[in-house]
């Protein structure tokens, strides 16, 4: 699936992204509001890792969300 896909069903993404990434807040989500370079920068902050890292894990999951 690609982020425009996701970005579009954001209501029922934020469900997965929460059981992924549970340490995004409320407000984080709020946010991030679809969109992928937010998702990034929320998930370097809250878990604390490189920018590449936290690309690579939305990669992952953006290809196993469905």
């Amino acid at each position: 699936m690609n982020w425009d896909q996701i970005a579009g069903n954001w209501k029922q993404a934020t469900g997965k992204l929460r059981e992924k990434w549970g340490k995004l807040t409320d407000d984080d989500i709020e946010v991030i509001a679809g969109k992928r370079d937010q998702l990034v920068g929320r998930i370097q902050e809250r878990y604390g890792v490189a920018k590449e890292k936290a690309e690579e894990e939305v990669r992952t999951w953006e290809r196993l969300y469905h």
